[in-house]
């Protein structure tokens, strides 16, 4: 009975507890593989991060193995995420469906459904031909090695997990 209570001791000692915020954020530093979390004007935390497999621009369209740049919002969580937990970025946004409306990828009807899931402040339709589902997740941030997410270490994802509503701003930089 004794080792029972230890390792509830440890599973408790070992979770990531919410931080308390105000007006969080968050900001990507693609180049320098940082993300940092802000609340309001003040710096909280910095934490390492992995990116695509192409890191360097910005993303295009399905397959591209990069990660997109601009201005998302976390629209969903995924506690159980093949990448230990996920918060969903709102890619593609309208920003990026008028670019691809333009470019001819999508159609005015997906374009019309990701610019009302946008004003709604819903996740995007995810399978476009620009792509979708990107995430901030677990499973390590010592190389680049997603299909165009942002990876973190399964500790840190937690503790952003925990603490950031659904729409949390996410600035995405190269």
């Amino acid at each position: 009975m004794r080792w029972v209570f230890f390792l509830a001791l440890l599973f408790t000692l070992g979770a990531a507890a919410p931080l308390k915020l105000k007006d969080p954020r968050l900001i990507v530093h693609k180049k320098e593989r940082r993300l940092e979390l802000h609340d309001g004007a003040t710096l909280v935390r910095s934490y390492r991060i992995g990116l695509g497999l192409k890191p360097d621009g910005t993303k295009k369209k399905q397959g591209d193995y990069a990660t997109p740049e601009g201005e998302y919002r976390t629209c969903a969580k995924h506690p159980k995420s093949q990448y230990f937990m996920a918060l969903k970025l709102n890619y593609p946004n309208a920003a990026d469906a008028d670019r691809g409306l333009k470019d001819g990828l999508i159609s005015k009807k997906e374009h019309a459904a990701i610019l009302a899931a946008a004003k709604a402040g819903r996740c995007p339709p995810f399978h476009t031909k620009l792509g979708g589902e990107i995430e901030l997740h677990g499973m390590g941030s010592q190389s680049d090695w997603t299909w165009g997410c942002i990876a973190l270490e399964n500790p840190d994802i937690e503790e952003l997990y925990k603490s950031l509503p659904n729409g949390t701003p996410v600035t995405i930089k190269p």
